[in-house]
């Protein structure tokens, strides 16, 4: 249901430490960030090291294993979170195709669901 509004429009674009997308949540409500299981994230096919993945609410960056360990910080719907890669050049100019796969861990259900948003995307030089 919410897989289309994962990455917000226009959002991704090169960074100095590399790049980054504005990301909002897929569920109908709020999360406390430690339901926040992964932000898996691949480029034309290939994965991002999960290492190279910072996440940004409020102006406070985190690893995604610290992401895993926040319980006092919540990710609101409709909230417009940065997920930022380090990869030095950021992206090269021209035509990408990017795929951002939030996993939650939801207390009702017995797995975590994985809701998966690809856009096609241009980086100007």
């Amino acid at each position: 249901m919410y897989d289309q509004h994962i990455i917000y429009p226009g959002s991704v674009k090169n960074t100095a430490d590399g790049w980054q997308l504005g990301a909002r949540l897929p569920y109908y409500r709020g999360q406390i960030l430690s339901a926040v299981e992964d932000i898996a994230l691949t480029v034309d096919g290939v994965k991002v090291p999960r290492e190279n993945v910072r996440f940004t609410v409020r102006g406070k960056t985190r690893t995604l294993d610290e992401v895993e360990t926040t319980y006092d910080e919540r990710w609101e719907f409709g909230e417009v979170a940065e997920v930022s890669v380090l990869q030095p050049g950021g992206l090269s100019a021209g035509a990408h195709t990017v795929t951002a796969a939030v996993q939650l861990r939801i207390s009702y259900l017995p797995w975590s669901p994985v809701t998966t948003c690809t856009i096609d995307t241009t980086i100007t030089a």
